[in-house]
Order: C-alpha cells, then structure tokens, then sequence
C-alpha cells in the first residue's frame, strides 16, 4: 500500500492559491503567459509575457463601443497594440466572449457562443491523435511579441504564431517574408480608422518583382512608395538614408536580408533589447518609425515615409483634394462633402468625399436649364488615370463628357482633351500662386451651381444693387470715424486666432524713430530697433531685393506667422507698401550669439559658460527640428550662424531668420539656385550646385557647434591650427578620438563636462559630412544632445581637408561661382 506523504508547507499555499483563484474575477488563475487546454481569456483577464514586456486580451480602442483581442507593449503608458486578432469581426460583450483552447486551435467566440477567429491549424498539424494534440496545445506570448501556439509547454514544435500573421505592425525578431512559390508577401496592413483596426486601404508589402526591397500600397493595386533596393554593403535602403545617418547605440540595430530558394525575407533585431519601438503602417498611409521615451512618456517620430503627406496615393480619397501647404490636409471638391465627418475630424480622410447632389446626367425629364454642368476646379495636380480623347475641341471635350453619365470631369489645354470616369484620386492642390497649376472641369448637378440667369437670382443683383451703396455710405461713414479716434495709433491685430498684424509704412518709420538705430544687418536686409504707442520693444527688418508681389508676399509671411516655438522668434507682423516690405519681430534683448560668444560686451565681459553653451546647442538644435520636420511646409533657414541666433535675458537661444530663403512644399528636393548661405558653413551641395535639403541646415549647424565649442571663428586664417582651418583640426581630433578638451574654449579653464563636451564635437562632425545621406536629421541630433542616444565616432570629412589644401582656390571659386553649372 502507498503512503502519500504530503509537506504541511505545500499544502497550505496550495489552498491559498485556490483561494485567490476563486476570489479574484480580474485576473486568470493560470500561468501567467500561458493558455492551457481547458482555460479561457474573458472580460479584463489578460497574459502578460513573462519579462513583462507584453500583454494580450480584449481592448476597445479608441471611443469604439466594440471590443477585440490584442496585443500591446505592457510597459508603455499609452495603449499601443502591436496586432489584433479579429481585426474583422468585433465583439460587444468581452465577459460573454472567451479566447480558448478549443480542438488544438486557440479560438474567439463571440457572446453568441459563435467562433469568430481561430489560428486555424490542421489536427494533422502534429504528432499522434486530435484528441491528445488538443489536450497538450498551449498558447504562449513570448517577450518578442510572438504569441506562438505549441504542443505542449516544453515542446519545440510551433503549430501557429502571430510572427506569421502580422496586422499592421513589424515587430523585432520577425521574419517579414516573401514565398517565392506562391508570388505572396506578408503585408502591413493599416487601420481603417483610429478607432477600427480592420485592414484599410493602406499596405506594406515586398515587392513581388524586386524582393530586396518594401512597396506602400494603395488598396492592393497602386504602389505608391518605395524604399529602393537593400543594399547588402552599407546595410541600408538606398530611399531610407535614415539607416545609416548616425551611430547611436540605443538605436543600433541588426537589420539583415535573407535570399533562399523557397522565400526571402527580412529581418532585424535592436542590439538595446531594451528600446521600445513600434516600426508600422500608420492609418494615414505613411510607414512610420517610432521610439517610446519612458522619461516624457511620448512616442518620437524617428522617421516616416512617403515624407510628405500627399506623397500618399489617394490621401484624401474619392473627390478630396490634397494640400501639404494647408493645416487640413484634405478639402472636399466644391459641390461634395466628407463622407464621414467623424473621420475627418480625426483626420482620416480616406473614405473621401460625397456629391450633395446627385447628377441629373441624361434624365429627359429635368427640366431646361438644370441639367448637368462644369464647376472649374484651378490650381491642381490632375487626378489618376484620365482616358485620352484626342482630335476633338474643347466644346466637343465638355460635350463628351456631359453625355458620358459615368464621366465625372474633364480638361482640354494644348488641344488635348482628357476626361475621367468614376472616382477622382490622387487630386492636388497647389497654392494660389503657383503658375503649374492646372484647370480642370469637375460635373457637377445644377442646383449646385449658381445660375446668374435665374429669377432668383436676378432680385438678389436688385436687392443687391440698392445695398451696397447704402452699405458702403455707413461703412465709410465708420471707418472715418474709427480713423479719426486711431490716427495716432498703430493698429496691434490680436493674435488669438494666429493672425498678424499689418502695419502700416508710416507708423513703423515712427517707431524706429526713421530707422536711426541699426541692431544689425544679414544677408536679407538691416533689422532696426523700434518702440510700438504702448511701450512693447520691436526689431524691424528691412528686406532686401524682394522682388514677389503683395500677395505672394502675404501668404508666405502668413505662413511663417502660424510657426511658434520657444526657440523661433515669433513674427508679431509685416508691412507690405509697394516694394517696401518689412516684417516685424518681438526684440529680442541679449542680441546674436556672435556678440557672446568671440568678443563679449562691455556689460558681459565673462564668455559663456559651458552649461549655457549646451543648452543653446541644444535650443538651436530644437528649433531646426521643429522647422524641418514639425511645420506644414518644412522650412530650410539656409543661413545658420551665431549672427542668426539671438539670446533672451534668460540666454535662451531664438532663431531668426527662418522662412525667407525659400518655403518648401512636397518638392522636397527643389534646388534654390538664389540663395547662398555665409561662407564658414556653406555644406557642399551649395558649391557643387545639387539639390538642396535640410541637410545644408545640418552642416552649418554642425560648423556653429565647433565655434561654440572653441570660441573660434570658422575659416579665418588667424585662427588656424597646426597649419589648417580650424575645422579640419577639430574634425581630425575628434575622428581620431583624442582628449576632445583640447577643442574647448580657452577662455573656459576647462571647466566643462567631458561627456558634454565629447558628445556636442562628435554631434558636430557627423552633421559637417561630405554627403548628405551620413548626417544626422535635427530631431536625432536633439535625441543625442539630451542624452536618450550615444553617437559613435565619425569618418573624417574629404571635403574639409579639400577645402584646407586648396583654399584659396576655394574662395575664388566662392567669389566667381566657378562651382556652380
């Protein structure tokens, strides 16, 4: 006979466990990272990998009344999931819903009782009989994010995982493959809304015919991004510089691509098992790469492709036009309206836009003058696939279409006639000045178009015609009045809803008393102390050869108004009195950094100390970043320089400057072939005559660093070292990794931190390489500079050293434009 010996120790935890299992309701009385045959997932019971890093169960997203089985990071404050099962089929009621090991598939039923998703595996997926597979099957959620379903707890045989089924994010660690048998890649598939992760219109795939490289998809059909072709040496995508930009430890990542005879695919893994990421198809189109700052509790955008918006097909979907320039980036053609308002107001635009009145086509029975006509849409980029029709005239172009009922618009230029059926896609908008704009004929029903010739409308020209004489007698009868009271005054536009203040010529000769006192003068004109009626302290700039009229002058000033930023100047107005134009700024009280930082004042006689040297390297380097990738067009300053960066009382650093050398809309590689930046921090795109980017603000930032680090001029020869500029010598000491005190500012004692010190040089000569694609974007710069990234050592720059030997070369060419073709 067997005696059972039981320890009274085990016992007793034993019927403390079962205990807590029947007193808590919340939580699931079972491994905590795994289901087993005959448990289930309901209500707000979840898994939790066993590291914590992720966890899985029901969550309704967003303000949805519907609820679905997830994944999400654990230690992220901000719910983030990283993949949905029933992405298609909700649930109401998750305490009536259960997840489950059900015939050796983990399976959802909905309150009904009904399966609405299952892993789906075969029984003959294992080993030996359904009924033992299904009693040994066990789900797993790994700290890779894999949820894997297995024969058993120990057993190495995967039956089913989620890495195989990703919905619209990639995680590290997964394969992202493409069968090479089947001509079919996994895919990314984005939300359909932020509040319905059901697949939308918006796809990452491999592209079936280069396998080396990732497509963004519109709807299945339309490539409309691409990231160019893996290459193997410099491990990154030739559209995706991002990759090799930096060195940054926290960030560094092993990213591989594997080529077999059955498939390939992709794979990468963060070398900081720690870095919390999130690489997706967000539902605006873009693939976006996101890194998550425990210490601010944000996600940062480390980069998102296509990089404009509009670079999206079909953004704004059918008859939404599309504006990189606008706040909304997507408006409804005149006679339509979103189709679901609520989308648009968070800023989901793909369902498009609707006719508020249907087309009356070839109805015989609509009576004479309504049936269908033409609203002219101008300024446009046409939509997608127009049908040719060629040899006829623009009254035979419109006439094919009014008779075409399935026609939806037409153009006729250059005698050429073009007409579209169905849907309008892909339409853009350009600004009101922009002469490539086009002009095209959208149908749309009569009642939505005025007609002059009614008899509506003819008592509205009566009602009309006796009104506004009147109207304009008390109009101008106020206006003198208000006139008269404000005559001495200067008009101060509020600013609450971001609008500027237009001040006229007169009144700012008077506040800069005739413009008697010069603060300073750059390469867009002198800018001029000023005081307004009621005490507030101005700078006035006086621009120089703008040669625009009024009204582009306007709205690129109006555009430059809506940036505000701690480290940006704020715009308070401008003046625009023929080929007078001056914009005006709040003063800034400290002046340029170049007064501080190489020969001081008389009421400063000390230099800046290191900590107040850092903290304007990294307010410029926010700054930069804030108008390069924040803005609704992203503005290149072209002229960074200590003269172009002013300081508060508080030493806070202020761009100025930004937005007159040129505003880029979504022609991101535009060549500005007008404007020259200072010699000293000119990158070498400015001489070879390339396209221009923000990467030429990124090495001037980056020759800004060296002098604040030095309180050394750049390129003067009195301030050589060892023979070279003193550039050159500061780069060669940093790729060398000597003792980068060296580089300080005398005047310092070496008083400063060496990790700071090292850090900002390093920063610096990553930013002053010779190609654009190895320097740093501003936002990783600011990463770096407060200390959540580490940089690694940097290559020399050929182009410096070329410059040293050859400089009086060099500034010949400079002085002839010998450079430029």
């Amino acid at each position: 006979m067997m005696t059972n010996n039981i320890n009274p120790c085990c016992f007793l935890l034993s019927v403390l466990f079962l205990f807590m299992c029947l007193s808590l309701e919340s939580h699931v009385c079972f491994a905590v990272d795994t289901i087993s045959f005959n448990q289930s997932l309901s209500g707000n019971q979840t898994i939790v990998s066993s590291d914590g890093v992720f966890e899985l169960g029901f969550f309704s997203p967003g303000n949805s009344s519907n609820y679905y089985i997830g994944m999400w990071f654990k230690q992220v404050s901000q719910l983030t999931t990283v993949w949905v099962a029933n992405r298609e089929e909700p649930v109401r009621d998750v305490y009536s819903s259960v997840l489950k090991i059900f015939d050796g598939n983990l399976v959802l039923f909905n309150e009904s009782q009904v399966p609405i998703w299952s892993t789906d595996v075969s029984s003959g997926s294992g080993s030996g009989s359904g009924s033992a597979i299904s009693s040994s099957v066990v789900a797993v959620l790994l700290d890779n994010g894999n949820l894997v379903l297995q024969d058993g707890l120990d057993s190495s045989t995967i039956l089913w995982q989620s890495f195989d089924h990703p919905t619209d994010t990639w995680l590290p660690g997964s394969k992202f493959r493409f069968n090479k048998r089947t001509n079919q890649s996994q895919l990314l598939t984005s939300w359909k809304s932020y509040d319905d992760p059901a697949p939308g219109l918006f796809s990452l795939e491999i592209d079936p015919v280069e396998n080396n490289q990732f497509v963004s998809v519109w709807n299945r059909s339309q490539p409309y991004w691409t990231t160019g072709t893996w290459d193997q040496q410099t491990m990154s995508f030739s559209f995706v510089p991002e990759m090799r930009m930096v060195t940054v430890s926290s960030l560094a990542y092993n990213f591989s691509y594997v080529s077999e005879e059955n498939e390939s695919y992709f794979i990468y893994y963060y070398h900081n098992s720690s870095t919390i990421t999130k690489f997706s198809m967000d539902v605006s189109g873009q693939i976006k790469d996101m890194l998550w700052l425990e210490g601010i509790e944000q996600w940062i955008l480390f980069f998102s492709k296509p990089r404009q918006q509009c670079g999206v097909y079909a953004f704004c979907g059918a008859f939404g036009s599309c504006n990189d320039t606008s706040l909304s980036s997507c408006t409804c053609l005149s006679g339509f309206q979103p189709t679901s308002r609520r989308n648009w107001d968070q800023q989901v635009y793909s369902g498009g836009c609707v006719r508020k009145a249907e087309l009356q086509c070839s109805d015989s029975s609509v009576g004479a003058g309504r049936e269908d006509r033409f609203s002219e849409s101008r300024f446009t980029i046409f939509p997608t696939n127009p049908q040719d029709t060629m040899d006829v005239s623009s009254v035979e172009c419109k006439s094919t279409c009014l008779k075409n009922c399935s026609c939806t618009a037409y153009s006729f230029e250059n005698n050429r006639c073009l007409i579209w059926i169905g849907d309008l896609l892909n339409l853009q908008h350009l600004g009101e000045d922009d002469t490539a704009g086009k002009v095209l004929y959208v149908k749309l029903a009569a009642s939505e178009i005025d007609s002059e010739s009614s008899p509506t409308n003819k008592k509205r020209v009566i009602v009309v015609a006796i009104a506004v004489p009147i109207g304009l007698l008390l109009l101008g009868l106020m206006i003198f009045i208000i006139m008269k009271c404000r005559r001495r005054t200067i008009v101060d536009t509020e600013r609450d809803n971001g609008s500027l203040a237009a001040f006229e010529y007169r009144d700012l000769e008077k506040a800069t008393k005739n413009f008697s006192e010069k603060l300073g003068e750059g390469g867009f004109g002198s800018v001029f102390k000023g005081t307004l009626p009621h005490g507030s302290i101005i700078a006035v700039k006086k621009l120089d050869s703008i040669n625009q009229g009024e009204k582009q002058f306007r709205s690129e000033v109006s555009t430059i108004g809506k940036i505000n930023h701690l480290n940006l100047v704020r715009l308070q107005g401008f003046c625009a009195k023929g080929s007078r134009k001056l914009l005006v700024y709040d003063f800034v009280s400290k002046g340029s950094l170049d007064r501080h930082l190489f020969h001081g004042t008389d009421s400063e006689p000390q230099p800046l100390d290191w900590k107040t040297r850092y903290r304007i390297a990294l307010g410029v380097a926010r700054g930069l970043a804030y108008l390069h990738e924040n803005c609704v067009d992203s503005i290149i300053h072209c002229d960074i320089k200590p003269e172009n960066i002013l300081l508060d009382v508080e030493n806070c650093p202020k761009l100025s400057d930004f937005g007159l050398a040129k505003l880029l809309g979504r022609e991101f590689s535009r060549v500005l072939t007008t404007m020259r930046g200072t010699v000293g921090y000119l990158a070498p795109e400015w001489i070879s005559g390339v396209a221009i980017t923000t990467k030429v603000d990124v090495y001037s930032f980056g020759m800004m660093l060296l002098e604040l680090v030095s309180g050394t001029r750049n390129f003067e020869p009195s301030n050589d070292k060892e023979g070279t500029f003193f550039p050159v010598w500061a780069a060669r000491q940093v790729s060398e990794g000597v003792n980068v005190l060296k580089l300080l500012d005398s005047r310092l004692n070496g008083n400063a931190n060496l990790e700071e010190v090292s850090r900002i040089c390093k920063v610096a000569c990553w930013c002053i390489q010779d190609t654009e694609i190895h320097r740093p974007s501003m936002s990783q710069v600011v990463q770096i500079l407060e200390g959540f990234s580490d940089v690694g050592l940097p290559p020399m720059p050929r182009f410096l050293q070329d410059i040293s030997d050859h400089r009086s070369t060099y500034f010949s060419c400079l002085s002839s434009n010998c450079y430029s073709n």
